[in-house]
């Protein structure tokens, strides 16, 4: 189950970011930065698993700040 959330995150994510560099539109930026967020909470679930703790927790720190990041670039807009 989390490696098909990994594979649908990361099509996601990069399905955005490319949108945003071949038309100049970067207006969707910030569902990018959640689904990439999305992405580093599976990774970080992934390495719990694998008694990588140290890893496990930098990730979901990431994942806060990118939500964190994505919440408020969308109240901003």
């Amino acid at each position: 189950m989390l490696k098909i959330l990994q594979i649908g995150f990361s099509i996601i994510t990069v399905s955005l970011s490319a949108y945003g560099l071949i038309t100049k539109d970067y207006q969707l930026n910030y569902l990018m930065v959640l689904f990439l967020g999305l992405f580093m909470l599976t990774l970080g679930i992934k390495e719990f698993q694998s008694e990588r703790k140290f890893y496990g927790w930098l990730l979901v720190g990431v994942f806060l700040f990118s939500v964190f990041v994505s919440i408020q670039s969308f109240v901003l807009l």
